[in-house]
């Protein structure tokens, strides 16, 4: 049996950040993890060079259904916060558009980062050692794995969501809250591309790599001014990740095909300029022409020139390409999400220390918990700020 002050249930980017802090309050800390190497997800994100934070990180950009504890977290430890981190370190970085922040060589740096930073504090990482069980004790929690049995003053579970199962995804975070009385919202995968169905299948078959700057709107309201990407599967791309996690089932989205021009007027211009050309060919000068002839084939625009256009069939073209009407399948699910919506009530915890209202020296942090950013490095954000503010106390 090992003892130890803090245990902390997931070697990602909060349980890291959370244990460095820790060790540095002078905590005996050990991390466990059932993977073969810390930080997976860190490594795959940003198509390899992890998109680490947002310069415009605020709570706005955070789905929680407790908005004051987003604003409590991101308060005490912000994006400046980590940009100082990494600047001590001698990351070399990049800006892109929207205040994303890059690495210029690989994600592997920011978990060297972390793992120097733990390095610092004395904290030790066990990996390939999955939690088995927890129970509580007199004097805080046992914790049984594969390879020993912990005792632990504060447990703190940092285990991740449900997303890429391929990596190890697991719900022992939500298991363990349940176990102890905490309230688990419904989960759903979140930040993930649309499938569609056949009919639309059928009809965008030709389409795949298509891109296509819009502004995407949910049925609440909601909207990004991003690309959207046509797939073998559906529909992706930075505005539809966005739009997913306001998606419900058997609701549809609009897309504004042509957010910067107005069509009707567009139109009206042409009629005067060149008039004699077809409206496929003209149109097919400000959308992709693939696009435009699959719009063409479908009887969705009509066959013929611009100056053949009635008043009535150029509103309907107007309203038609500025409110494109889709209406998805489903998505492609955990597999390809990059995050979980749902999760830990954060109405059970602490919006200052994290632990868990109804069992002391319990805490949960990161993506396990109901909080669930933009696309763009706010998820990464959160996880620096809560396992921030959960090291301070654990």
């Amino acid at each position: 049996m090992t003892q130890v002050d803090v245990i902390v249930i997931g070697a990602g980017a909060a349980g890291l950040m959370c244990a460095a802090q820790a060790g540095y309050r002078g905590r005996a800390v050990t991390v466990l993890d059932m993977g073969k190497k810390p930080g997976r997800k860190i490594l795959i994100s940003g198509g390899g060079r992890c998109n680490f934070t947002n310069e415009n990180a605020s709570p706005d950009n955070y789905l929680c259904t407790n908005p004051h504890f987003v604003k409590s977290c991101l308060s005490r430890y912000t994006q400046h916060d980590f940009i100082e981190l990494v600047d001590r370190h001698g990351l070399a970085y990049h800006h892109k558009t929207l205040g994303q922040l890059f690495c210029d060589n690989s994600a592997q740096d920011i978990v060297d980062i972390l793992l120097t930073e733990c390095e610092w504090a004395g904290v030790n990482i066990a990996l390939r050692n999955e939690v088995l069980s927890v129970t509580k004790t007199d004097a805080g929690y046992e914790v049984i794995t594969e390879q020993d049995t912990y005792q632990c003053e504060s447990l703190v579970v940092a285990s991740g969501g449900l997303t890429m199962p391929k990596l190890g995804a697991s719900p022992i975070g939500y298991k363990i809250a349940e176990q102890f009385g905490l309230t688990v919202l419904p989960t759903m995968a979140a930040l993930v591309p649309f499938t569609l169905h056949q009919h639309d299948k059928d009809r965008f078959d030709g389409l795949s790599g298509i891109s296509i700057p819009c502004v995407v709107t949910s049925e609440d309201g909601t909207q990004f001014k991003e690309n959207i990407l046509f797939t073998h599967r559906g529909l992706s791309g930075p505005a539809i990740l966005q739009i997913s996690s306001f998606w419900r089932a058997g609701q549809s989205v609009y897309i504004n095909l042509l957010p910067a021009i107005d069509l009707k007027q567009q139109l009206e211009e042409w009629r005067q300029s060149q008039g004699q050309k077809s409206l496929k060919n003209t149109l097919a000068t400000i959308l992709p022409k693939r696009f435009v002839e699959m719009l063409h084939d479908t009887k969705a625009i009509p066959d013929c020139n611009v100056n053949q256009l009635t008043h009535t069939q150029i509103d309907a073209l107007h309203d038609y390409i500025h409110n494109w009407q889709i209406k998805p399948n489903g998505t492609e699910g955990y597999r390809t999400a990059e995050v979980t919506l749902g999760g830990v009530d954060t109405d059970e915890l602490s919006s200052k220390t994290f632990e868990a209202k109804k069992a002391p020296g319990l805490y949960f942090i990161g993506e396990v918990t109901d909080v669930t950013g933009w696309l763009g490095g706010y998820n990464f954000q959160y996880a620096w700020s809560c396992g921030f503010a959960a090291g301070q106390y654990c």
